[in-house]
């Protein structure tokens, strides 16, 4: 089973990834989950999302989990969460940040020997979508560092998902999906 747990401020679209995660997921005959943890209901709290994902009925619901991956769409949350909790050696981190990798890593050392990626999903996020809401360029990243789905069939499923938003806003996102899938290190 993949797991994956997103580290994130409420507003930043996080329930949204994981569920736009979810549905394209569920175009591939995957069973899949997405659901959040919030500690306070107000827009900018610390939250937490999650997905899991198998080729079999999932019947664990608990948000416990040892994640195969770690997205954190607030660079921020790096220094005041311990996003590392309940990881696993092969534990994968995508964080969204403007410094590099290893400057990153100097700057928080529980990120020592894990591996780490690292894109700036917000600037994408300002950049094309035109708010910062950095959710979808994550995916994008994610798409590169997993090599789940191809890039054009998930940007493809990703629109469908996304039909209820205004075109412009929907190309917007693709653009942000294509550019974190680019710039991703």
């Amino acid at each position: 089973m993949l797991e994956i747990r997103w580290h994130s401020r409420a507003g930043q679209g996080a329930v949204t990834g994981a569920k736009g995660l979810a549905d394209v997921v569920s175009t591939t005959g995957k069973h899949v989950q997405a659901f959040a943890f919030y500690g306070s209901a107000k827009r900018g709290a610390a939250m937490t999302a999650y997905n899991r994902v198998d080729d079999n009925e999932i019947l664990n619901h608990e948000k416990y989990m040892n994640p195969d991956y770690v997205f954190v769409i607030d660079p921020a949350l790096v220094y005041t969460t311990d996003v590392t909790i309940n990881d696993k050696p092969e534990t994968v981190y995508i964080i969204t940040t403007h410094l590099s990798k290893d400057a990153l890593i100097e700057a928080q050392p529980k990120l020592q020997g894990k591996t780490v990626h690292t894109v700036d999903c917000i600037k994408i996020a300002q950049e094309t979508i035109g708010r910062a809401i950095p959710n979808t360029p994550m995916l994008g990243a994610f798409m590169k560092i997993s090599g789940m789905y191809d890039i054009e069939f998930f940007k493809e499923k990703m629109k469908n998902t996304l039909t209820k938003l205004p075109a412009k806003i929907q190309d917007a996102n693709m653009d942000a999906i294509q550019r974190a899938y680019d710039e991703v290190n």
